[in-house]
């Protein structure tokens, strides 16, 4: 390819003159097979960039696009970057929803939203375009959830990016039974049913990567809400190095995986990530000379050599009935979703003293609270004390942004709330930037608490003493809390006072 004076076009000045609703007019499987990125100059000029352009036949494209192009030198990497940016801005996605309003104006108007069949209109291409784009563009933008939400006059397009929501666009209001309407046809739901809430699941593949979709539909007072859950099969990894332990608690919990029996409990609100550290531990100790299998609700990932069973109360599969049933099947590793009720704590409690190693998770806020937990639930405390061997609490924070770090200055004040950082600590954050969606965060990892149970804990325990006297011996005898473990992730520059405060609280 020759270069002209067109070619010293700058990365920043190319993604400048990018114009979402123009590379929309191309179908995105062509320019990412082809590795081209189609853009306008400030002078009207129509230039295509890519990296070689013996792929191409200039004629051809000339021909689809009408009028004369000029060829630009560009880095395949970086086409397929600003393609991932770009196509699928909301901005091209309100070119669609204006297809909508031109195209079907007269058929939407004499559609009833409540007894109408919103079938045919589902199955139309502006809906299902629309559809389409909602979740490639989740998937672009590190999406872990897609909120459409039913509101009184509008249906509201939300991602949750690192554990935190946005606002992507909002569509008119009428459109919402179609779109809804499409997501329970992709994910096999019944598209008559509005009364009552809905769960599917479907799978996409979107550039080589295999996402799981889960799906909730619930009705609401303004209408059906919906949440799609995207998964990616492809490129998760469930690396207990990478998860954020300190090298202590690694080395701790580590050793802690590697016993033969007793019950490791893992305890945070939802969202706080145990599913992961879950599987990182059992994808570390998961070997051909042991049997492990796990009880979830759901299966959220499939891992190589361990049988996972989903729970299914409607045939009465429980937790508790089907621990019952995999204690015949010889295992040496029981992996128990949560522990909900007295009968399934009862049972992973047997097991482990049986001679199984048992993980579970419960729904507290620290690690000590989990032992009153148990013991509010009826279990005995000389069970509690004799099966549990450790108790992790955990949360996640939000990473600083790699590509927008600089110096920060915390006042005295700040770095009082935290209580573990100097004046002479030197911090960073992320000040925002394109890449982070202005947040200053890219990605998220997490700060633990690991409570070893020690004899003189066992001893607290048959005492019923309280979760606060657990917690003043712990904490006295070396135990990081959770704002601590923070408190060493600001020091080592991954996150911000402000992040660890969000998230973890001081009594």
């Amino acid at each position: 390819m020759k270069n002209d004076e067109k070619n010293e076009l700058s990365n920043e000045k190319i993604e400048k003159l990018i114009d979402p609703e123009f590379l929309s007019n191309f179908p995105y499987n062509f320019l990412e097979k082809f590795s081209i990125l189609p853009f306008k100059d400030e002078n009207g000029e129509i230039f295509i960039g890519t990296d070689d352009i013996s792929r191409l036949d200039p004629g051809e494209i000339e021909n689809f696009i009408g009028k004369k192009v000029k060829f630009l030198s560009i880095n395949e990497n970086v086409v397929h970057d600003l393609l991932k940016k770009y196509y699928y801005h909301p901005t091209s996605s309100q070119k669609i929803v204006q297809e909508l309003k031109t195209q079907d104006e007269k058929f939407v108007e004499e559609l009833p939203e409540e007894t109408g069949d919103p079938l045919e209109f589902a199955n139309q291409a502006p809906v299902i375009r629309l559809v389409n784009q909602i979740i490639y563009k989740a998937v672009s933008m590190r999406a872990s959830d897609i909120h459409l939400q039913a509101l009184e006059n509008q249906f509201k397009v939300r991602y949750r990016i690192d554990g935190v929501l946005h606002d992507i666009f909002v569509l008119p209001k009428k459109y919402q039974p179609a779109i809804i309407s499409r997501v329970k046809i992709i994910s096999d739901l019944d598209i008559a049913e509005k009364r009552i809430s809905q769960d599917g699941r479907t799978s996409i593949k979107i550039n080589d990567q295999q996402f799981d979709i889960r799906v909730s539909i619930i009705p609401t007072f303004f209408g059906e809400s919906s949440v799609l859950r995207l998964l990616n099969k492809s490129v998760f990894l469930f690396n207990m190095e990478s998860i954020g332990f300190t090298e202590e608690n690694y080395e701790k919990f580590n050793r802690l995986i590697h016993y033969d029996h007793g019950i490791i409990l893992l305890t945070g609100p939802t969202g706080s990530g145990k599913t992961t550290t879950l599987y990182s531990a059992l994808s570390k100790i998961n070997n051909s000379q042991i049997h492990i299998i796990t009880l979830e609700d759901p299966v959220e990932y499939q891992l190589d050599g361990v049988n996972q069973i989903q729970v299914n109360p409607k045939v009465d599969l429980t937790f508790a009935n089907g621990l019952r049933s995999i204690l015949r099947h010889d295992p040496d590793i029981v992996m128990v979703g949560e522990i909900r009720d007295t009968e399934t704590a009862e049972m992973a409690i047997q097991a482990s003293l049986t001679g199984h190693l048992v993980f579970s998770t419960l729904h507290t806020n620290d690690s000590t609270s989990a032992i009153t937990r148990l013991i509010d639930m009826g279990i005995e405390p000389y069970l509690i004390a004799s099966s549990v061997i450790a108790i992790e609490a955990q949360r996640l924070v939000r990473i600083n942004c790699p590509y927008c770090l600089e110096e920060i200055v915390y006042p005295s004040e700040v770095l009082n709330q935290i209580g573990f950082l100097s004046e002479t600590e030197h911090f960073v954050h992320g000040k925002g930037c394109s890449n982070c969606l202005q947040t200053g965060f890219y990605g998220r990892l997490g700060i633990f608490e690991l409570l070893m149970i020690d004899d003189n804990i066992r001893d607290l325990i048959m005492k019923r003493a309280s979760a606060g006297e657990i917690r003043k011996y712990a904490v006295n005898n070396g135990l990081k809390t959770l704002r601590q473990d923070g408190a060493i992730k600001v020091k080592n520059k991954q996150t911000t006072i402000s992040e660890i405060l969000r998230v973890t609280q001081e009594i």
